[in-house]
């Protein structure tokens, strides 16, 4: 399903963090009902879906800042759903909600594409606090205007398009994260702790894996576009750095 999205996410759209449209994808109403009323006391406005159905058609139809998705749905899992927006391209940011609470399950979805991860039962306070930090991040994350440029490479952190080798990357939000903040300190190296952190956050200590994989399917994108060189690279026993196709970078 071809996604758009009503509006943009950028800093202009959202002023504060106030302004944001939450959509909450869950089908247990009592709860549902709760988190409307908390997070709407917090001057967020907030739609509500039971199901996949409804929330594609309200993805659809409204501009949407933040996404609450429960696993279990109707008529479906809820990470099919992210699967699609992150295939889309779209990069909104994602809270799982789910009473399945192994690390498993939490691995699944940060490979999903989700930016955080919540187990019922689940503190209001915290839930409250984890949505205002998503927004936060997602505005201080959007600069006025940032580009990143090699010989062969340039990263649009303002549109999020990659050209590589003069031909368009087709990233997830967290491929292209990854290959930004390489880009950001060429030469450097990281440890996969270090990548967790900076691009899904301290709270999912513990799944470098999940680093692993992500740089593993951003590689193979790199590969495929014609001219392309090896960018990312492993330090063997430290981790990983982005070697450009020269030593000169320009960030405007």
């Amino acid at each position: 399903m071809p996604y758009q999205i009503n509006g943009s996410h950028t800093k202009d759209s959202l002023a504060m963090e106030g302004g944001a449209q939450i959509l909450l994808v869950e089908d247990e109403q009592d709860l549902a009902q709760m988190i409307m009323v908390n997070l709407t006391a917090l001057n967020f406005r907030v739609f509500h879906a039971s199901n996949l159905h409804q929330a594609k058609a309200l993805l659809q139809a409204k501009r949407i800042d933040l996404l609450l998705l429960d696993r279990m749905l109707p008529d479906g899992d809820g990470l099919l759903l992210c699967h699609e927006l992150r295939n889309a391209g779209l990069d909104m940011p994602v809270m799982l909600l789910t009473a399945r609470d192994g690390e498993a399950d939490t691995v699944l979805g940060l490979e999903s594409g989700a930016d955080d991860y919540m187990t019922k039962p689940f503190s209001v306070l915290e839930l409250r606090a984890r949505t205002k930090a998503l927004l936060r991040r997602r505005i201080s994350a959007v600069p006025s205007r940032q580009l990143i440029e090699f010989e062969g490479l340039r990263i649009d952190v303002d549109s999020r398009e990659v050209v590589a080798f003069d031909s368009p990357l087709p990233l997830t939000a967290k491929e292209f994260d990854l290959l930004a903040f390489l880009a950001r300190h060429p030469q450097q190296v990281f440890s996969r702790t270090q990548l967790l952190d900076a691009v899904w956050g301290y709270r999912f200590d513990g799944f470098e894996h999940t680093v692993n994989s992500h740089i593993n399917r951003l590689r193979g994108k790199l590969a495929q576009i014609p001219g392309s060189r090896e960018l990312v690279q492993t330090v063997w026993g430290v981790g990983y750095k982005f070697a450009p196709p020269n030593a000169l970078a320009a960030l405007h």
